[in-house]
């Protein structure tokens, strides 16, 4: 499991901060626990959130360029791809972090990557911040997003 060598997360002033979170709705349990870990990092900050949901994670990308031509500062994409018996795993894994990539390029503007890309659902439910989970990737998204969205602030003047 990964997470050794995670940063610090928490402490973050997010107020004026306009956030979407962009989730799918596959995989519904695991889905859920990455929104309320996402959800609960952005209250704590203070920064304004609402959650959107898309159909899958290929339609994260385009979902995340709307948010971020109605004007948001960041995206929190949280989306659950689990691994079966045909190379599609593989091409919705890639086309949804490729196209995240290029929103995010496109817009100079973060998105928190909170895509799963998993063997197995064990492997999400051990990430998604539920009671007995070793990880909160969810948080972590939104931890990151808040973060990059300051520093890009920052940049800007």
């Amino acid at each position: 499991m990964s997470g050794a060598g995670a940063p610090k997360t928490g402490n973050i002033d997010g107020r004026g901060l306009e956030v979407v979170v962009i989730a799918g709705t596959w995989h519904e349990v695991i889905s859920n626990g990455l929104i309320a870990g996402a959800q609960r990092v952005l209250a704590e900050a203070g920064a304004t959130h609402r959650l959107v949901r898309v159909p899958g994670s290929f339609e994260l990308a385009v979902a995340a360029q709307a948010a971020f031509a109605g004007g948001a500062d960041a995206v929190v994409a949280l989306g659950v791809i689990i691994r079966g018996g045909t190379p599609h795993f593989e091409y919705v894994s890639a086309a949804a972090t490729d196209g995240l990539t290029r929103v995010s390029l496109d817009a100079g503007k973060p998105v928190g990557f909170g895509l799963l890309t998993l063997d197995d659902e064990k492997q999400g439910l051990d990430r998604a911040g539920l009671e007995g989970s070793k990880e909160d990737k969810g948080a972590e998204a939104a931890d990151a997003a808040l973060r990059t969205a300051l520093v890009i602030r920052g940049l800007r003047g």
